[in-house]
Formats: C-alpha cells, structure tokens, sequence
C-alpha cells in the first residue's frame, strides 16, 4: 500500500475509530453503571432494529454475487472453525494445567473465534475498496460470523461454559434478528431486476449511523479502568491479531495463488479486534464477563499496531 493511501487511511478512518471509542469511555465515566447498561440497551435496540438492518439492506441489494465476493464468507466460516477446533483444544489442555473455571475458558474461546467485521471491518473496507469492500464486510458479517455465533457460539457458552443449560433455541434466536431479513431481503431484491437505486440510496441513508454509534458503544461497554493483563488474556490476544490472520494467509495463499481484494479483505477481516456482541454473550449466558472486556479492549488498542502491518503483508 502506498505511503499515502496508508497515511489516508489513518487520518480518514482509524483516527475517527479512535475518538469515538475514547468519547464512549469518557462518557461512561460519568453515568455509572446503571446508566451504562441503560444508554447501551437503547442504543443496541436502535442499531439492531434500524440502523443495521438498512445498512445490511443497501448492501445486499447491490451487491454482485460470484465466486469473489463469495470467497470472504468461505474464508470467515474457515477462520471460525479453525479456532472452535484450536482453542478447544489449547484452552482444554491449559485449564487442566491451571484449574481454569469453564466459565473463563469459554470467554477465551468466544473471545477468540468472533470478530468485529462489521463494525471494524467495515469502515476499514470500504476506504480501501469502496463499496465493494462495505460489501465484503457485510457478507462476512451475515454469511460467516453472525450465524457461526448463534450455532457455536452459543454451543461453546451453554457446553463449556455450562452454567447455563436452557438457552432457548439459536436459531430462532438468530431468526429474530431484523438485520437478518434486511439482508435477506437485500439479496432477493437483488435478484428481481427492478430498479433499486432511489430504495438503496435511502437505505443506505439511513444506516450510515450505524458504525459510528456502535463504535461509540464499544467505547462505552469496555471498563477502561480495569485493563489489568491477565495471563490467560495474553495468547487469545495474540491469537485474535498475529497467528488467526496469518493462517487464513497462508490458507489463501494455497487455495488462491494470488490474492484478489475480496482474499486480502477476508485476512484483515479475521484479524480484528473481538466482537463486541462477544461481551453481551458472556453476560448472557453467565461467562466471565470481565475477561471478555479485557480481551475486546487490548485487541481493540492493538489493531491499531497490527493493522498497518498486515496492509504491508497483503500490499
């Protein structure tokens, strides 16, 4: 990536990222904890019902569907299992060494298989490869990460986790998500041949809050006084920026030869800070929440580092 683009890039869309995550954690120094959970309620019911649902839409029904744009969700599915498959197995292995709670061990492996490639990856993909980029974020959002967090996600929170034995079903859960239909709709909108433009303008109008506000929100939901390292956070950290991203590379690299825009995106994409929605399942289901917290923050914090580094690597 040229020296220019790199520096645009920073000034136009990671420094925006920034402010808005310090201005939610400034503000969450001033509503206490009752008001935190109270603005993050609203603000969640906002963005899922309204916001998201239209960005999803607009995307979806512009989007061009073929082997390209398909390959981000493939990637994402494979990034998600392989650290379902991985972390099982190193967590596993590490609490028995450590007398690990489950509770903690499946906030690791929550905190290292889901991303936040919507609401990162996004803004990020789209200065790099305009809309088409909006477009591979979105895809790897609902065709990857969002259904893998309701099918294993759920599954390692209710499994490993274990305190919670009657989740209520997962898919309906999922199913019940607005963004779901918008995006559904979107892509079969798409298929139709009628003319979208003024519907997808107005779409897209009214999503455009979406990641700014969700931004906010991340800012707001992380206890930034309390980013104490914790050893167990360490690996996960690590893995979640450095290893995950450097295995869909080279996984990539095998199947691909040369990367596309839609291959280099899906890397980035699976080297993202932890998912957000990461935070609101180990307090669902009664994980350590304090942990995730800790994880979302330092990755958050340090993608600011690695970032930079893989857009040299995909260059």
């Amino acid at each position: 990536m040229p020296q220019v683009v790199y520096r645009d890039l920073m000034l136009e869309v990671m420094l925006p990222v920034a402010l808005l995550i310090a201005a939610g954690g400034w503000w969450r120094r001033y509503l206490g904890i009752d008001g935190v959970m109270s603005v993050r309620r609203h603000i969640s019911t906002v963005v899922i019902n309204l916001f998201a649902p239209a960005l999803l839409f607009a995307s979806a029904a512009t989007a061009h569907f073929d082997a390209e744009l398909l390959s981000v969700p493939l990637l994402m599915m494979i990034s998600i299992f392989l650290s379902w498959g991985m972390l099982h197995v190193l967590t596993g292995w590490f609490g028995q060494r450590t007398h690990m709670p489950s509770t903690t061990r499946a906030a690791l492996m929550l905190s290292g298989m889901f991303g936040n490639v919507l609401f990162m990856g996004y803004p990020v993909l789209h200065f790099i490869d305009g809309e088409a980029g909006g477009q591979y974020a979105v895809f790897a959002d609902m065709g990857a990460s969002t259904p893998m967090l309701w099918a294993a996600g759920v599954w390692v929170a209710t499994h490993i986790g274990g305190k919670v034995r009657d989740p209520g079903h997962p898919v309906i859960n999922w199913l019940k998500l607005p963004p779901v239909w918008a995006f559904a709709a979107g892509i079969l909108l798409a298929h139709t041949g009628w003319p979208l433009d003024k519907l997808v303008h107005a779409a897209h109008f009214i999503g455009q809050p979406a990641v700014p506000v969700m931004l906010l929100m991340l800012g707001l939901s992380i206890p930034w006084g309390q980013l104490v390292p914790r050893r167990e956070a360490g690996f996960i950290i690590l893995w979640k920026l450095v290893i995950l991203p450097g295995l869909i590379w080279l996984i990539a690299r095998q199947w691909y030869g040369t990367l596309h825009p839609a291959q280099a995106a899906a890397v980035l994409e699976s080297g993202v800070p932890t998912m957000l929605m990461a935070l609101s399942l180990a307090d669902r289901y009664s994980l350590d929440v304090e942990l995730t917290a800790l994880i979302i923050a330092w990755t958050t914090i340090l993608f600011q580092l690695t970032l930079p580094a893989w857009l040299v690597i995909l260059a």
